[in-house]
């Protein structure tokens, strides 16, 4: 097997491992404040959102995933900028009565979109917000501002986990609730308001040091309920025993009117839905993907760079057709048997010239052999004469010596010369 196959059969292993260790292993709890309607971890508000029809009872519970503006000014174009504020030019706001809630960690909106809530609030309507965390110009106009209930020691001993989680108390003040008190994880109760001196508030509920942390203020013809508790409309304060009738009794200041649950600051618009949302929400499919492009990226420096066999230099095969030659020669003069060589250069000579004048060799002594053959090549009668005694002696003679084989020798190279 080929060191290729080798790594793409060890990345599938370890892609096939990583996949069956995530399947098989439990799901951690997720403790993230997403307020989402639809997520049932413990900071989701997927129970609040279900138990809505049965808080508001025959009225309608709307999801919006639009801007604030969008939703109150219903023929509000798409090309107004957020940050243009309302001028006496701009559409009829809505004009059905409502209940807006918001529940999130924190309060944002644009200068347009607070504008239209604070209109919309005015002309009777009611807008609950449960965050940690608000807009500033919606809090300079209800005069109020946030303070943190937790101290620097308290959160560093979290962050350490060297301290267990403490408890604390939130009471409703409204007499018709006899003051009832709720206890909650100190986590989930660390922000109050805290109300200028203009302010028109009233503390509808209070922490263990009576500060306020469920304001009503009146704007207008209409109510702002705020509430800096979020954590506690969420999925595991509503099941926690005895802890659920808080947000009830929160609710419960509002009026029996139709419901707007805003998801738009918390999951945007709806349609709008990335290619990659569903990495993004899963942690192991987020670690695949970047060890797939890891792979990939590691794959393109090593691998894909053009991969051959390197080619051995062969030297080339020396000519040792002369060396043969003079090996052989060199026998044959050792052994001192010049007839046998003679009768070999011989033959050769007459397979050359039946070869080269297609003549034939039979009889060497004919005259008109001899003619024909002077006339082919271009050599002298008397040449030819000669060629032909001397090879008519030798393939007669019983013995040659080294002068007749050296004569032989050169009448045969002279006529290869000589011949055209």
């Amino acid at each position: 097997m080929s060191k290729f196959r080798m790594y793409l059969l060890g990345l599938a292993l370890l892609f096939v491992g990583f996949v069956a260790v995530e399947y098989f292993r439990p799901t951690p709890t997720n403790w993230s404040p997403t307020f989402i309607n639809r997520d049932r971890i413990p900071y989701g508000t997927y129970v609040l959102y279900d138990l809505l029809p049965s808080l508001f009872p025959g009225q309608p519970v709307r999801t919006i995933r639009q801007p604030i503006a969008n939703q109150l000014l219903p023929k509000l174009g798409h090309d107004v900028l957020p940050d243009s504020g309302l001028t006496e030019k701009s559409p009829e706001l809505l004009t059905q009565q409502a209940n807006y809630l918001f529940v999130d960690n924190s309060f944002t909106c644009s200068r347009l979109d607070g504008e239209t809530l604070l209109r919309y609030v005015a002309r009777g309507n009611t807008a609950f917000i449960a965050a940690e965390y608000f807009d500033e110009q919606l809090a300079d106009t209800l005069r109020f501002h946030m303070e943190t209930a937790t101290d620097i020691d308290s959160i560093l001993a979290r962050q350490e986990r060297t301290a267990p989680t403490r408890q604390t108390l939130v009471q409703l003040a409204n007499p018709g609730f006899a003051k009832r008190r709720f206890s909650f994880p100190e986590t989930e109760v660390e922000w109050f308001f805290q109300a200028d001196s203009a302010c028109r508030a009233t503390a509808l509920a209070t922490d263990a040091q009576r500060r306020p942390v469920l304001l009503r203020v009146p704007f207008g013809q209409g109510f702002f309920y705020l509430s800096s508790t979020p954590k506690l409309f969420s999925n595991v304060a509503l099941l926690r025993p005895g802890a659920a009738d808080y947000a009830f009794a929160a609710l419960s200041y509002l009026p029996a009117r139709p419901v707007f649950w805003d998801e738009y600051q918390k999951q945007g618009p709806l349609g709008e839905q990335s290619l990659l949302r569903v990495l993004k929400e899963h942690l192991a499919l987020r670690t695949a993907g970047w060890l797939l492009l890891v792979g990939a990226v590691l794959f393109l420096v090593f691998e894909a760079k053009r991969r051959q066999r390197i080619i051995p230099i062969v030297k080339p095969l020396p000519n040792t057709t002369l060396l043969f030659t003079r090996n052989v020669a060199s026998l044959y003069r050792q052994g001192r048997d010049h007839h046998a060589i003679a009768a070999q250069k011989t033959e050769l000579f007459l397979e050359y010239l039946r070869t080269r004048f297609h003549e034939k060799t039979d009889h060497l002594d004919d005259e008109a052999f001899r003619e024909r053959l002077a006339q082919k090549s271009g050599v002298a009668r008397e040449q030819v004469n000669e060629l032909m005694r001397q090879l008519n002696f030798t393939r007669t003679a019983p013995r040659i010596d080294d002068h007749q084989l050296l004569h032989l020798s050169e009448l045969m190279r002279r006529f290869r010369r000589t011949a055209r």
